[in-house]
């Protein structure tokens, strides 16, 4: 059977592109989203213009129980799955932490972090099984410094990359690979998610320069799939030319 990838998060954005980019490769995937009915499109479009087999499952992330219900209904045949694309995630809120709502806190809580964990959790054990694997965790750069008004935000993918390092260490005797991605500036649905579906709004982070494309990240995500069996990638740091971190960005005018 052709290697299995299973990605969070695939009904947009980074998600919708590393699917993409993987059936073209050939491998079969299981995908995942909230929005069923973009998440059936996907599946029938892939499946008809690369000839993959392919699941589209539909369930929120940060509910334990559907997550474990779903992984646990798959056929023998699919729970061998060679590759975890942890890509579900998102921003709530552009706020003070002082004047930040609690609802967005949780959300991003929830998803960045305890979403992350319930999958991971179900796909480990199958992978450990196995002897083999490879976990992609698309972190960001807001895991490696923090900024104003982004404080939960990047707790959140603070987190992330922790996990990452603590999944390379647990997993290490197993032989599984875990790589972890952080991006800068991607455009995407995030900025939508963000500003709460202000879409001129949504506009500005990325005004005056050209940000990563969800397929600059698939590519990447492809390149570290089909390193050597010795040879993993453990932390990739990625920005537009026209980023240095998080906050300074150069702006044509």
């Amino acid at each position: 059977m052709k290697r299995i990838a299973l990605i969070t998060g695939t009904t947009s954005g980074i998600g919708k592109a590393t699917a993409e980019k993987l059936a073209s490769q050939g491998l079969n995937l299981i995908i995942t989203g909230r929005r069923k009915k973009i998440l059936d499109e996907l599946k029938t479009s892939l499946a008809s213009e690369y000839g993959i087999e392919i699941i589209a499952l539909n369930f929120d992330i940060r509910k334990a129980e559907e997550v474990k219900a779903n992984i646990a209904a798959l056929s023998k045949e699919w729970k061998k799955i060679d590759i975890l694309v942890n890509n579900a995630g998102l921003a709530a809120g552009l706020d003070h932490i002082q004047d930040g709502k609690i609802e967005n806190w949780e959300r991003m809580i929830d998803t960045n972090i305890k979403g992350l964990l319930y999958i991971s959790r179900e796909v480990m054990p199958l992978m450990t099984a196995n002897k083999k694997g490879h976990i992609i965790n698309i972190a960001s750069t807001a895991g490696k410094e923090v900024y104003e008004n982004g404080t939960v935000y990047c707790a959140t993918k603070h987190a992330v990359d922790a996990i990452s390092k603590g999944m390379r260490l647990d997993l290490l005797k197993y032989g599984i690979k875990v790589t972890s991605i952080s991006p800068g500036l991607v455009e995407t649905e995030f900025s939508i998610v963000r500003f709460d579906g202000d879409r001129e709004k949504a506009k500005l982070p990325y005004k005056g320069m050209k940000p990563l494309t969800g397929k600059d990240i698939a590519e990447v995500i492809w390149f570290s799939l089909n390193q050597p069996e010795h040879v993993n990638l453990n932390d990739i740091v990625m920005t537009a030319t026209a980023q240095a971190n998080s906050t300074n960005v150069y702006r044509k005018e």
